[in-house]
């Protein structure tokens, strides 16, 4: 699989639902997850396929939508526990209860995924290209 929007979430930007500059956007490390992109839409349903989410962040900062790309601040996930290697990373919008956190981007390709975390910090770096961490 390859980085994807998922397209409830999709539907939802395009409704007005879902705002990437007003929402509290988080992003968690998970293992173990096979996207399903096309049916998946709440962060339960990271965890009703099999996934465990390994790590969260706060929530992103310094978010921008400049010609449809969204981007934000690096994010730092702090003292991951050791464990098996992490294959993707999980953007979500946090309503905080997991079955109405709104799935919007799953990562599974950059630079350092898979990840095997060892207690350290994990540095999230976003892409710097034209289409940051999304464009729709």
């Amino acid at each position: 699989m390859a980085n994807a929007l998922y397209d409830k979430a999709r539907e939802k930007f395009l409704a007005g639902d879902l705002s990437w500059r007003d929402a509290d956007i988080k992003v968690c490390l998970v293992e173990g997850y096979t996207p399903d992109t096309a049916n998946h839409e709440f962060l339960e349903d990271v965890t009703d396929a099999g996934g465990t989410i390994v790590a969260t962040s706060g929530n992103l900062a310094s978010k921008t939508v400049t010609g449809g790309v969204a981007d934000a601040a690096d994010e730092t996930l702090s003292d991951v526990p050791a464990g098996d290697p992490c294959e993707h990373l999980v953007i979500y919008a946090d309503s905080g209860m997991p079955e109405t956190s709104d799935l919007i981007a799953v990562i599974d390709s950059g630079t350092g995924l898979p990840i095997t975390p060892n207690g350290g910090d994990i540095e999230v770096a976003w892409d710097s290209g034209a289409n940051k961490i999304f464009k729709l």
